[in-house]
C-alpha cells in the first residue's frame, strides 16, 4: 500500500495490507486529497492476488486504468431489471411505495411476464387500475428505460467475478441508474457467495460511497457492512464526506484511511466510531499533505501515518489545468514555452 512515514517526515518500512480474508474498508478525505487514488492502489492490490474478484463502481469515470492488462471496462453498464428488489423501485423512480402508482410500479416489476422494462410496462398497461394511474406509472418506467442501463441479459455475478478486474463506469448514468447498477451488483456478489455459486471472494470498490448510500444500493451496501464477512465478500468505500454515510458505514469499517479533512462534521463523524485510542486528537493526527494518509486498523488496533505509493495502472483522476493547453499558435503546453 505505501510505506509508513515516521514523525521526522522520513519514510520507513512498506506498509501492506491482508486480503486474505474479508474486509470492510473506508478511504476518507478532502477533494483532491489521494481518497480516490488511494481506493485504485487497493483495487490493484486485489487484482494482483489469486481467489479474489476486483469490482469498482466508478461515478467519476476515472478508474478505467484499472482495467489495462486484461481487465474489462464497462462504460455502459446494464442489470437485470429484477436484480433490484421490486420493492425499491418505486424508491428508485421516486415515487411513494403506498401510493397508488407506487404500488402499480412494484407490482409490474415483481409480477411482469418478461423480467424487463418492457415486460413491466406491458403489466402496467393491462393491470386493473385506473387509466391515470396506468399513465402515470408507465411514463415513470419510461423514463428507467430511457437511462438505459437495464437490460433481461445485463451483468452477472458469475460475470462480475471471473478475477480479472471489472470497472463499471457510471459516469453516463443518471444518479438513480447508477445507484440501481450498484444496488445489483452489491445484492447479486453477495446473493451469490451465500448461495456458494461463485468461487472468489469479492471485493466491491464505490467512489463517492455517500451517493450510493443515500439511494436505492443504500441497503445492499448495509446487508455487506453487516454479513458480508461470513460468505467473503468485502466492501471498499472511498468518499469526502463521511459525514453523510450511515454511522454503519463507519463503524463497521475494520480499516480505515484518513487522509486529509477540513470539514468538523466529517471528523466527528470518525471520530465518534473508532476506538478511543484512536478516537482522542483524531483530527491533530490526520496528515496535511497530499497522498499522505493515517491508517487504523481494528485488527491490531493501531494507527499509523502512511505514504500511499504510486499507481501501477493507469491514473485518470488528475485534475485538468488550464496550463495543459497549449498557447495559440503553439503546440506545446504552457509549461514547455515557460522553460524556453
Amino acid at each position: 500500500m505505501g510505506r509508513y512515514r515516521a514523525p521526522d517526515d522520513s519514510v520507513g518500512a512498506r506498509v501492506g495490507v491482508d486480503i486474505d480474508r474479508p474486509h470492510a474498508a473506508l478511504v476518507v478525505g478532502k477533494r483532491g486529497a489521494g481518497k480516490t487514488h488511494t481506493l485504485a492502489v487497493l483495487a490493484e492490490g486485489v487484482a494482483a492476488a489469486d481467489g479474489l474478484a476486483p469490482v469498482v463502481v466508478d461515478p467519476m469515470g476515472v478508474l478505467d486504468g484499472l482495467a489495462v492488462d486484461g481487465g474489462t471496462v464497462h462504460r455502459r453498464p446494464r442489470v437485470r431489471p429484477n436484480a433490484v428488489p421490486p420493492a425499491a423501485w418505486p424508491g428508485l423512480l421516486d415515487l411513494d411505495p403506498a401510493g397508488a402508482v407506487g404500488s402499480l410500479v412494484w407490482r409490474a416489476v415483481a409480477e411482469a411476464e418478461t423480467p424487463s422494462v418492457a415486460g413491466a410496462r406491458e403489466y402496467v398497461a393491462d393491470a386493473d387500475a385506473g387509466r391515470a394511474t396506468r399513465r402515470a406509472a408507465d411514463a415513470h418506467l419510461a423514463l428507467a428505460a430511457e437511462w438505459d442501463a437495464f437490460d433481461p441479459d445485463g451483468l452477472t455475478p458469475r460475470a462480475l467475478a471471473s478475477g480479472e478486474p471489472t470497472v463499471l463506469d457510471c459516469s453516463g448514468l443518471p444518479a438513480p441508474a447508477a445507484g440501481a447498477v450498484c444496488a445489483a451488483v452489491a445484492r447479486g456478489l453477495y446473493e451469490a457467495r451465500v448461495r456458494g455459486t461463485v468461487d472468489r471472494l469479492p471485493w466491491l470498490f464505490v467512489d463517492e460511497a455517500h451517493a450510493f448510500f443515500d439511494g436505492v444500493a443504500g441497503d445492499a451496501l448495509a446487508t455487506i457492512l453487516t454479513r458480508g464477512r461470513a460468505p467473503g465478500v468485502s466492501l471498499a468505500c472511498a468518499t469526502q464526506r463521511p459525514a453523510a454515510l450511515p454511522a454503519v458505514a463507519v463503524s463497521q469499517a475494520d480499516l480505515l484511511v484518513a487522509h486529509r479533512l477540513h470539514s468538523r462534521a466529517d471528523i466527528d463523524a470518525l471520530a465518534a466510531a473508532r476506538p478511543l485510542a484512536v478516537a482522542d486528537g483524531l483530527a491533530e493526527r490526520l496528515p496535511t499533505g497530499v497522498g499522505e494518509a493515517l491508517v487504523v486498523d481494528d485488527a491490531s488496533e493501531t494507527a499509523s501515518t502512511v505514504r500511499v505509493r504510486e499507481r501501477r495502472t493507469p491514473d485518470g483522476g488528475a485534475s485538468p489545468r488550464a496550463s495543459d493547453r497549449p498557447l495559440d499558435g503553439c503546440e506545446r503546453s504552457h509549461d514547455g514555452c515557460r522553460q524556453e
